[in-house]
C-alpha cells in the first residue's frame, strides 16, 4: 500500500470524526478528565464534607451504618462503590464524583440541544460550565452534590423529551441522593405552571413517579445496608428535622472551628466571591499548596446578574429557551431566599452549584444576541467578533490560576482547549449563520426548527 493511498484512507474517517457534532463535546469531556485524573489524589487526605461522606461511605460498605443519617444513603452509597472498587484511597472515594461530572456535561448538552439551542451555543454554555471551578471542584470530592446534579440534569432531560415516567425517576433518584433534589421536581411544576398547566395529567404523574421512585430507592438502600425492613415514615422524619436544625443560629453556636466552611446568606452569593482553598502538603516541592479553590468563576460570577436580566428579557418576548433557563434557576436559587428567611436554614456558596448551567445558558445567549448586532464599521466590527473568544480565554485563565497542577500541563491544556473550541465556534458559525432559533419567539421557533 502506497504512502498517498494510506493517507487517504485515513483523511476519510477522520473527516467524518471532524464533522460529527458531538466531537467537540467528546474533546472536552476527555481534557476535563484529564485535568480531574491528574490530581485526583490531591489532597491526600479528606477535605470539606469528605470527612463525613467518606467514613460514612465506609460504615455503609461494611453495613455497620446508614451513614450520615441527615441524609438519603444514594450518594453516599455512590461513593462506597468506589471504595469497593479502588480500595480505601483518594482514587476510590473520588472515581465516581468525576465519572457523574462528566455525565452531567453530556447531559447538560443534550438539554441545550433539546432546548433547540444552536450547536455554536450549546458548545460556548457547556464549555463555560465545565470550566466553572465550583463545578470541577464538586465534580472532583467525594460529597453528594454532583450525584444530585447528575440525577437532575437528567430528570429535565427526559421532561424536555416529554418522557414523564423517565423525568419522575429520576427526580426520586435526585432526591435520594440528597434532599435538595427535590428542586428539580420543583422546576417541573414551575415550568409546567407557565407552559401547559391545562395537562394536570403528566405533572400528576411526574409528581406520583418522583415519590414512589425516591421512596423504593430508599427502601432498598437502607434495607441493603441494614439486612432489615426500614420504617420510612421514621427514616424520613429524622432527615427533616436534622436538617431544619441546621440553622444560622445552630452555626454560630457549634460550627465555629477553623476547619468549618464559612456560611453565608443566599443573597450575598451574587455579590460576594468567597471561595473554599483545597490545600495539602506537596512532597515535591517540600510545602503546603493550595490544590484548587471552590469558587464560581469570577468570569461566570460577574455575569450571573447581566445573564439573568437577559434571560428575563427574553422571557418577556415569550422566548422558550429563557423560560426553561429562568425556570431552572429559580427552582435552584431562588427558591433559597424565602427558605432562608422564613426558617433561617443554613446555607453555604456552594450552595449555587446547581444554578450555575442556568447562568452559563444565560451568558452564551447574551454573547448570541451582542454577536448579532449589525456594525458597519470595520474596526467595531473586528472588535464585536473578537468578545467571545476574549471572554472565553480570560474565563480559560481564571480556572486554570484556581487549579493547581504542573504549570506546562495547564499551558498545554489550555491552548488546546482554547483552540479546539474556538475552532468549533467558528464552524458552528459557518454551519449556521441564521439567527439561533433560541433567540426566536416561541411561535417563531415552532415553524423553524433546526
Amino acid at each position: 500500500m502506497s504512502a498517498l493511498s494510506l493517507i487517504s484512507k485515513t483523511k476519510q474517517p477522520l473527516a467524518i470524526i471532524s464533522k460529527w457534532e458531538y466531537t467537540p463535546l467528546c474533546l472536552l469531556i476527555m481534557m476535563m478528565l484529564v485535568m480531574h485524573f491528574a490530581i485526583i489524589s490531591q489532597p491526600s487526605s479528606q477535605s470539606m464534607d469528605e470527612t463525613y461522606y467518606v467514613p460514612a461511605a465506609a460504615s455503609i460498605l461494611h453495613g455497620e451504618s446508614l451513614g450520615e443519617i441527615e441524609h438519603p444513603p444514594l450518594g453516599q452509597a455512590i461513593i462506597a462503590s468506589g471504595i469497593w472498587i479502588f480500595g480505601d484511597n483518594p482514587f476510590g472515594w473520588r472515581f465516581f464524583s468525576v465519572i457523574f461530572g462528566a455525565i452531567s456535561l453530556v447531559l447538560f448538552y443534550l438539554i441545550c440541544r433539546e432546548l433547540k439551542l444552536s450547536k455554536y451555543n450549546t458548545l460556548l454554555a457547556t464549555t463555560l460550565l465545565a470550566i466553572d471551578n465550583l463545578s470541577f471542584v464538586q465534580s472532583g470530592i467525594a460529597t453528594l452534590d454532583v450525584f444530585c446534579l447528575t440525577f437532575m440534569f437528567a430528570s429535565a432531560w427526559f421532561y424536555l423529551k416529554k418522557k414523564y415516567i423517565g423525568a419522575g425517576i429520576f427526580v426520586g433518584l435526585a432526591t435520594a441522593s440528597k434532599l435538595s433534589g427535590v428542586f428539580a421536581l420543583l422546576f417541573i411544576a414551575i415550568h409546567w405552571l407557565v407552559t401547559n398547566r391545562k395537562n394536570i395529567k403528566w405533572m400528576a404523574v411526574t409528581a406520583v413517579t418522583s415519590a414512589l421512585s425516591f421512596l423504593t430507592s430508599l427502601f432498598l438502600l437502607d434495607f441493603a445496608i441494614l439486612h432489615k425492613i426500614p420504617n420510612l415514615v421514621d427514616r424520613i422524619h429524622t432527615m427533616l428535622s436534622l436538617t431544619q436544625s441546621l440553622t444560622f443560629s445552630y452555626a454560630r453556636i457549634h460550627l465555629t472551628g477553623p476547619n468549618e466552611m464559612p456560611f453565608s446568606r443566599p443573597w450575598e452569593w451574587l455579590y460576594n466571591l468567597n471561595g473554599l482553598s483545597f490545600g495539602g502538603f506537596d512532597k515535591i516541592k517540600d510545602q503546603f499548596v493550595v490544590f484548587y479553590v471552590m469558587v464560581t468563576n469570577p468570569a461566570i460570577w460577574i455575569l450571573i446578574i447581566p445573564s439573568i436580566l437577559f434571560l428575563s428579557y427574553l422571557v418577556l418576548k415569550h422566548n422558550k429557551t429563557s423560560l426553561f433557563a429562568l425556570c431552572w434557576f429559580s427552582a435552584t436559587y431562588i427558591i433559597w431566599i424565602p427558605i432562608n428567611l422564613i426558617t433561617n436554614r443554613l446555607t453555604y456558596d456552594y450552595y449555587f452549584y446547581p444554578a450555575v448551567g442556568a447562568v452559563c445558558i444565560g451568558i452564551a445567549l447574551l454573547f448570541s444576541r451582542i454577536n448579532e448586532f449589525h456594525v458597519n464599521n470595520h474596526v467595531l466590527r473586528s472588535v464585536q467578533r473578537m468578545i467571545t473568544p476574549l471572554y472565553l480565554g480570560i474565563s480559560i485563565l481564571f480556572f486554570i490560576s484556581l487549579y493547581y497542577s504542573n504549570i506546562w500541563l495547564k499551558v498545554i491544556w489550555s491552548i488546546f482547549l482554547f483552540s479546539i473550541i474556538l475552532y468549533y465556534l467558528n464552524k458552528f458559525t459557518l454551519e449556521e449563520p441564521i439567527r439561533d432559533n433560541s433567540l426566536l419567539p416561541i411561535n417563531a421557533q415552532n415553524q423553524n426548527v433546526n
